[in-house]
């Protein structure tokens, strides 16, 4: 049997493009030996000191929230827990559009908990400040692999670690395997930095 490769990936639960990212990370696990383990990261971290828009500023200022409650359910169960409770907190903040009924934030995060098997009052980790030194710990190790300059998600294979891809819809099948292989191709590259053009589609979650 085919020994996987373990991928990490770095997420903020409410970053749309870290969610179309690791949707894609599952489907290419089904056509490569990849083994993806998630880790957190934190917009609200992130831009602390940087010169962002305070609409921007304000869009994100709930979402080190969700994050805190991830730090806190790995705390209490131990990593495993982290990949299903993403994919419970990104379904409804995403697919069903919860993020932007930021006033049913907590009942959000209290349906995610309990659908990923976890304790509901984990909830009670979005006002607290128990788990930042944590949630800091996990963002600075996928940022310090990346640099300041980029954001949500962060992948590392191996050695190899980068920003994105950034991409506005699923590849399924072997398409998602091709793209991984050429992901690895050109960040496989010492002197590869960037290559980028403009989005012109907004976020696809099905």
């Amino acid at each position: 049997m085919t020994d996987k490769t373990p991928v990490d990936l770095w997420f903020d639960p409410f970053c749309p493009f870290a969610w179309v990212t690791s949707r894609w990370l599952l489907e290419v696990e089904k056509v490569r030996p990849i083994e993806p383990r998630w880790h957190i990261m934190s917009l609200n971290v992130l831009n602390e000191g940087k010169d962002v828009s305070e609409e921007y500023r304000e869009a994100i200022a709930r979402a080190i929230e969700p994050v805190r409650v991830v730090a806190a359910a790995e705390a209490k169960y131990g990593a495993h827990v982290v990949g299903p409770l993403y994919t419970e907190l990104g379904t409804r903040l995403h697919n069903e559009g919860r993020n932007k009924d930021l006033d049913r934030l907590r009942e959000t995060v209290e349906d995610a908990l309990e659908a990923a098997g976890l304790d509901k009052e984990l909830a009670d980790a979005m006002t607290s400040d128990d788990y930042d030194e944590a949630v800091r710990a996990s963002h600075n190790e996928g940022i310090d692999l990346v640099g300041q300059e980029v954001g949500t998600p962060v992948i590392r294979v191996g050695s190899n670690a980068f920003f994105g891809p950034v991409i506005t819809a699923i590849p399924r099948g072997e398409d998602a395997g091709r793209l991984w292989d050429g992901v690895l191709l050109v960040t496989g590259f010492e002197d590869f930095f960037e290559l980028k053009r403009s989005r012109t589609r907004r976020p696809q979650f099905d």
